[in-house]
């Protein structure tokens, strides 16, 4: 039987990065030479490609614009890649998986993240784990049928659905976490998978959107901010979504000179979506009185989404001009295994 072939795409970020001893300063690591450099690759059952950006970015330099370029690269190298491993910097990681589960609908095949905190020569990295068992992962088949066919993160030890991940460390290894669903497989003596978990596309056929749609606030709502202010923020002309970080359940002041900026956008047709600022649970709109009233006016549940999956999927549907109705109904559908129905 064929050997799978996976494509590494390298976007940027410390697990691109050697140390150079002599000077101590970082420098690009050359992925032509990735067998060489980490020979353990060898043991792997798959033949592998290497592909990076012209100019590979740092995570927090990325945009709409890179996920596209990410987006663009998969779809080109689709038909003869049985798998893709992207290594991004960890700091945007779980915007850039949350993108591309929206932006690749029909995958039948996979497409792990995976980074490190620490550069791939230094004596303690965990950037050779991480590396050698995503891709081992995204060769893996069941009955020459892809077993993962679905955006991921794989970072220590866990491999977790890419729209369910937040960054929750920058000093420990263990840096991503997935408070509202459990991880698909752990990597131990064996790799043990929760295969109940891994997500099935109904569609079967690759639909490739390059487009996001950029102009979305983010507003985390805190004791203390004015009406005011968030009128101001609310007020920008070029605002087509607005995501609003809530206390607990879904809640905010209830005042009325609160609310109004919040109506006033959603009567210009601009959608708004609610998301817990907490790290797990879900927006419950109607439970407390003090989310009545976002549910009467129109504001769109985000249920158990994080942050960067509701970003995101915002960015994806306002990006082909999807109606205000629309946009709430699929806010309330499943398009990626995003939110728990």
């Amino acid at each position: 039987m064929k050997k799978p072939h996976i494509l590494l795409i390298y976007t940027g970020g410390t697990i691109g990065m050697i140390r150079d001893f002599s000077s101590g300063t970082l420098k690009a690591f050359d992925f032509d030479q990735l067998l060489k450099q980490i020979p353990e690759l060898n043991l792997l059952d798959c033949s592998i490609e290497t592909i990076s950006f012209e100019t590979p970015e740092d995570s927090s330099n990325l945009n709409p614009s890179h996920w596209g370029m990410m987006a663009q690269i998969i779809e080109q190298h689709y038909d003869k890649a049985d798998g893709f491993v992207l290594l991004h910097g960890s700091d945007t990681m779980a915007y850039s998986a949350s993108a591309l589960s929206f932006m690749l609908q029909g995958l039948t095949k996979p497409v792990i993240l995976t980074g490190s905190q620490l550069p791939i020569g230094d004596l303690r990295t965990d950037a050779k784990e991480n590396l050698i068992t995503a891709i081992q992962l995204a060769a893996m088949r069941q009955e020459s049928v892809a077993l993962i066919q679905e955006v991921c993160i794989y970072f220590e030890y866990k491999l977790y659905r890419g729209n369910r991940t937040t960054k929750i460390n920058a000093e420990h290894f263990e840096a991503f976490a997935s408070f509202n669903h459990a991880p698909l497989a752990e990597s131990g003596v064996h790799l043990s998978f929760n295969k109940g978990l891994l997500w099935r596309s109904k569609n079967t056929q690759l639909v490739v959107r390059h487009q996001m749609d950029a102009p979305v606030i983010l507003i985390k709502i805190f004791p203390g901010l004015t009406p005011a202010i968030l009128d101001h923020m609310l007020s920008a002309p070029e605002i087509r979504g607005v995501v609003l970080e809530t206390f607990g359940s879904g809640n905010v002041p209830n005042a009325q000179e609160f609310l109004a900026p919040i109506e006033r956008v959603i009567s210009r047709s601009i959608p708004v979506v609610n998301v817990t600022q907490c790290s797990g649970g879900s927006v419950e709109q109607g439970l407390y009185e003090t989310s009545s009233s976002l549910m009467h006016m129109g504001v769109i549940s985000g249920g158990d989404m994080t942050t960067e999956a509701a970003l995101t999927k915002l960015m994806y549907l306002i990006g082909f001009n999807e109606t205000m109705e629309g946009i709430r109904e699929q806010f309330a559908q499943s398009l990626a295994g995003e939110i728990s129905l």
